[in-house]
């Protein structure tokens, strides 16, 4: 299997939010990719300017980044020629990689937005920028390519910012870092959301359980659902005992304690995302916790429950005041 190191730049609307093609509101300029084997082994590299069709004069921040302007972009080649070859040049047996979670996302997009035959889905791919903050960082934080590239003590021989060097750098960081568990770190991009049911995407890691739900017309029909509450141990998938049940943790968040006999304590969190045509699905994760951990969710429920009843009773004291 070869890992595919995909990199990308795009475009945006001169004019600002209120003036974009909603259907595409991030317009692909470049892809750049490197192909490395299964022993990280840089083999091939891709890389191709496209010609835009929305946004043809770049946002002044995005100009100032470039190692390019219009006058190139002029000379590229169509979106959905370039998406094609590049495709093709991936070969049968791969897996992406990105520095980061847009690039799937916008290059899916791209390929909507242009009537493509889409990508397989789920789309199981390697977030090299989480990789790299989980077992190479210094603090664990998310970070740039260039500082990522700096700390990692690798030769700068190229200039950032441009899709193909950056996807060469990203793929250089993962070749040096070469976790052992790799095969456990993937992810699922969620462009593209399961529609049903038997769709849904379970899938069991190391240290983490992750659910992926289907589509549901809003919240409340997607806490209807029986198994999306289910608190399920992260190892084993058995159902655990509850010690906090789920609870309004944010706006879009929910999070809840149980307790596995076999793995102990369990962590979950719910967190609701919204689809392109204003639905809803929802990211469950389970994940092993300790008595401290289990005791600061109870502290925020409580610091949650407190503030809640204050709302409640200044409501209610302005109700009584205007009688």
């Amino acid at each position: 299997m070869n890992y595919i190191v995909l990199d990308l730049e795009w475009n945006q609307c001169y004019g600002g939010h209120e003036h974009e093609n909603p259907r595409m509101p991030f317009e692909i300029i470049e892809i750049g990719a490197v192909k490395l084997d299964e022993k990280f082994n840089i083999t091939d590299f891709y890389s191709s300017i496209i010609k835009p069709r929305l946004y043809k004069k770049l946002q002044p921040h995005i100009k100032a980044i470039l190692n390019y302007d219009e006058a190139t972009l002029k000379k590229g080649r169509p979106f959905d020629m370039v998406c094609r070859e590049f495709i093709k040049w991936c070969g049968e047996d791969y897996i992406f990689c990105t520095w980061g979670t847009m690039d799937l996302s916008y290059l899916q997009n791209n390929m909507d937005y242009y009537y493509m035959k889409q990508l397989e889905k789920p789309l199981k791919y390697y977030n090299v920028q989480q990789i790299y903050a989980d077992v190479a960082s210094e603090d664990g934080q998310i970070s740039k390519l260039e500082k990522a590239v700096a700390h990692m003590n690798l030769e700068i021989d190229r200039p950032f910012h441009s899709a193909v060097n950056d996807a060469y750098y990203t793929g250089r960081i993962l070749a040096k870092i070469k976790p052992k568990d790799l095969d456990d770190r993937y992810t699922y991009d969620v462009y593209n959301v399961p529609m049903e049911k038997d769709e849904e995407i379970i899938s069991y890691h190391k240290h983490y359980m992750e659910h992926i739900t289907r589509v549901f017309e809003d919240k409340a029909e997607a806490l209807s659902d029986k198994e999306l509450l289910t608190i399920r141990c992260y190892k084993c998938g058995k159902k655990t005992s509850k010690k906090i049940k789920w609870f309004v943790n944010s706006q879009n968040a929910y999070a809840c304690v149980g307790r596995c006999w076999y793995h102990g304590l369990v962590a979950g969190r719910i967190r609701f995302k919204q689809t392109k045509d204003g639905k809803v699905f929802a990211i469950k994760t389970m994940l092993p916790t300790d008595k401290v951990g289990m005791e600061n969710i109870r502290e925020r429920q409580n610091e949650l429950r407190e503030k809640r009843q204050e709302k409640r009773h200044i409501k209610k004291k302005r109700h009584l005041s205007e009688q």
